[in-house]
């Protein structure tokens, strides 16, 4: 068999078809024979050499689909604000990202995808705290975040937002989910990382609006 010279295109284009799918038909609705089927020609062989599973298609494609729109590549020159300002923009631009929301809406059963939920804190503590922990740093020089736990807090602010609010790890109605907000809210102003704003709450009540039931 001839050797693939773009391996990259081939990920890519698996990648995409995935992420097509995950929206059409939810992640457990999409099995890696409907991916090979809309592949045109590639094998569910060819599929396996770069990817052991689906879980580990949905981790490359979360990682993909926010490198793509990484927030804190968007605010990370802007010197019109403070890190704490920063920080604000990196929940609104994330928030404003509607493929990663729609992707996020089916129910993906975390708890029993243990790949999925190790995939999740494994990018979080290598990716997406130290990112945060820029920005926190950037604030306490900046003078617009005072506080002693900036590691501690880029830790435990991904993990509560990435996991800790996930409906399908912790079910909530939509008035606990605005709840739990209050509560980290409190806890980060008392740290002195006063982050949630009246703004990130608005928009909060708007995503919540609507919604049924997460029990």
């Amino acid at each position: 068999m001839a050797r693939n010279k773009y391996p990259e295109i081939t990920v890519e284009r698996i990648l995409d078809v995935s992420q097509r799918l995950f929206l059409e038909k939810g992640y457990d609705g999409t099995t890696i024979q409907d991916i090979v089927n809309e592949l045109g020609g590639l094998t569910k062989g060819a599929i396996y050499h770069h990817f052991k599973s689906k879980e580990e298609i949905m981790d490359a494609l979360g990682t993909k689909m926010f490198l793509n729109n990484n927030p804190f590549a968007t605010v990370k020159h802007r010197s019109d604000l403070n890190g704490l300002q920063k920080m604000r923009e990196v929940i609104r631009v994330n928030q404003t990202n509607a493929d990663r929301t729609e992707l996020n809406k089916p129910s993906i059963s975390i708890l029993k995808n243990p790949r999925i939920l190790a995939g999740i804190i494994e990018t979080d503590r290598k990716v997406i705290a130290p990112l945060w922990l820029e920005l926190i740093e950037e604030g306490n020089r900046d003078g617009s975040i005072h506080t002693s736990y900036a590691k501690e807090l880029s830790e435990i602010l991904q993990l509560l937002t990435s996991i800790w609010l996930t409906p399908s790890v912790y079910p909530a109605s939509p008035e606990e989910i605005r709840h739990k907000f209050l509560f980290i809210k409190d806890m980060l102003d008392s740290m002195g990382l006063p982050l949630i704003d009246d703004e990130i709450l608005a928009s909060l009540d708007g995503a919540l609006e609507g919604l049924e039931d997460c029990e």
